[in-house]
């Protein structure tokens, strides 16, 4: 090659490159081609930390429900199902047989026709794994493949199965093509499924480029996007930057002061939703004078909730009402809710023998939280009003963690102060997972213990996949003794607060679907 084609081609390069940098929404790939329409998601961690869909727990779910599908999809404004890659489904009076009828004309990204032997070998391979949230399948005893497009499911016990096939996570169908492929080609950073888009590329920790998979079964009629791009952006000033100068289309986890800036600009668009996400603060009831039902009622009633609703959330969050959070079934609009009284708080402190300055406690949150900071801050003021002493301890998620594991009760913290949010959007997932009896310490950061508690929730499971309805009065009754007996403070249910660029259409935020968007449903305006 000459020397003057080979500088003329380096600055053909170089001006391609800059052209693709100074619009991160379109491209053109060649001048016979459409431009292809780009959305941008600045998102505040890593998009994705693996890429075995039986094993993701974590962030992923925002990369893999667009690359992946689950049977069905749950809308808990509704508790409707829509179906996706079942086309209908049944089950018998007890709950213990399913039988799904699946969807015809569908292809995995690798070639791999859809069919119900991809349904038992995903399921089958997520239970053998058993990592990540493999669990939820734990009620399947056997799975039958009844002819290539209907599949059965036999429990060991009545659950709620279409919720589970509807869960975030570890639900995804992937192609059974990929037990020949490398033991390692997950980890490589690759994917098997039926989704609207396809891997393109991945810069593990911090961008993954998806392309739409011109296969797709419902087809690309209408409004979509070519490309999507999931890129890692920590810094919160820099994803307010980006989506108000249209750099990119929507992020979230702003602050409350940069989401009013932003409420009277036009070139933005804000959404306020529910995001199924509490914060709780857990008593630890098996140390003195913690084991004392009227000592965790009158804490409770020494909480400061508007304040840390309005201060530390900064208005985007509401109080809770029990375990369960807003906009979620089984919430029970209609159980007791404590608030502020520090005349009551003295007085049941007074009644258990505790006297003026004789009590001290340890809360524990994680380091680097401000939320929780400043809630146990405005907490420490209020005991310090009633004579109660509180220390205040940040520390990194595993310490905070191994002080709660520890086997002796009085080596533990006094009061632990954590986040949920669901694996599967039923009530089960908070009231099981943290305050069910445990035999040995997993999520119950009270050491909470119930029999009857216990029997109403495990009901309400069973009940869950037959009546929803009288699940629901399970799930509330069973609230209706937390509350009483008071394991934990229930402080608040947090808002997610989205922003997008106005151009940005079609949005619309499921929270049983954690931080994910659905791209296949949003469009350029």
């Amino acid at each position: 090659m000459n020397k003057k084609l080979s500088v003329f081609l380096a600055i053909v390069l170089i001006l391609s490159i800059l052209a693709g940098c100074g619009n991160n929404n379109t491209t053109q790939n060649t001048p016979t081609q459409e431009p292809l329409d780009i959305a941008y998601y600045a998102y505040n961690s890593e998009p994705i930390l693996n890429w075995d869909p039986s094993v993701m727990f974590s962030n992923g779910i925002i990369i893999l429900n667009n690359t992946y599908e689950t049977l069905l999809r749950f809308y808990p404004d509704t508790k409707e199902f829509e179906h996706v890659l079942a086309t209908n489904y049944e089950k018998s009076e007890d709950g213990m047989v399913w039988t799904f009828q699946l969807r015809k004309g569908v292809t995995f990204h690798d070639g791999t026709p859809f069919t119900a032997d991809a349904v038992k070998f995903s399921i089958e391979r997520t239970l053998e794994i058993g990592q990540g949230a493999s669990y939820i399948w734990d009620p399947v005893e056997e799975i039958n493949v009844i002819d290539d497009y209907t599949v059965e499911f036999r429990l060991s016990y009545a659950a709620p199965l279409d919720q589970i096939a509807s869960s975030p996570y570890a639900a995804f169908i992937m192609s059974p093509a990929i037990k020949d492929y490398p033991s390692d080609w997950f980890e490589a950073g690759n994917e098997a499924g039926t989704g609207p888009y396809s891997l393109e590329n991945n810069s593990m920790g911090d961008e993954v480029i998806l392309t739409k998979f011109n296969d797709y079964w419902k087809g690309w009629d209408g409004e979509h996007f070519d490309k999507i791009i999931i890129k890692k952006i920590p810094e919160t000033s820099s994803r307010r930057q980006m989506v108000e100068k249209g750099e990119a289309d929507i992020t979230l986890q702003l602050t409350p002061e940069d989401i009013e800036a932003l409420k009277n600009n036009d070139s933005v668009k804000i959404y306020v939703e529910p995001s199924f996400t509490n914060l709780i603060a857990f008593f630890n009831t098996e140390k003195a004078p913690l084991n004392d039902i009227n000592v965790r009622q009158a804490l409770s009633y020494a909480f400061p909730y508007k304040d840390v609703v309005d201060y530390a959330a900064g208005g985007y969050a509401s109080q809770s009402i029990g375990a369960i959070p807003k906009g979620h079934w089984g919430r029970g609009e209609n159980l007791f809710q404590y608030s502020l009284n520090l005349e009551k708080a003295k007085a049941l402190l007074q009644e258990s023998g505790i006297q003026q300055n004789e009590l001290k406690l340890l809360l524990t949150y994680m380091s680097g939280d401000e939320a929780e900071r400043k809630a146990a801050e405005l907490y420490k003021a209020e005991l310090s009003k009633i004579g109660v002493e509180l220390e205040i301890r940040a520390m990194p998620w595993e310490s905070q963690w191994e002080m709660a594991m520890d086997p002796l009760p009085e080596n533990r913290q006094d009061i632990f102060i954590m986040y949920w949010w669901p694996d599967t959007s039923n009530p089960y997932s908070w009231l099981y997972s943290l305050f069910r009896t445990e035999e040995s310490i997993l999520f119950n950061m009270s050491y909470y213990s119930n029999e009857n508690f216990d029997q109403l929730i495990d009901l309400g499971y069973e009940k869950s996949g037959i009546d929803i309805e009288e699940a629901e009065n399970l799930f509330i009754e069973a609230q209706s003794i937390l509350i009483d007996e008071a394991p934990a403070i229930f402080i608040m249910d947090k808002e997610d607060v989205w922003v997008t660029s106005s151009s940005f259409s079609g949005f619309k935020y499921n929270p049983s679907y954690p931080n994910v968007v659905f791209f296949y449903d949003t469009y350029r305006k």
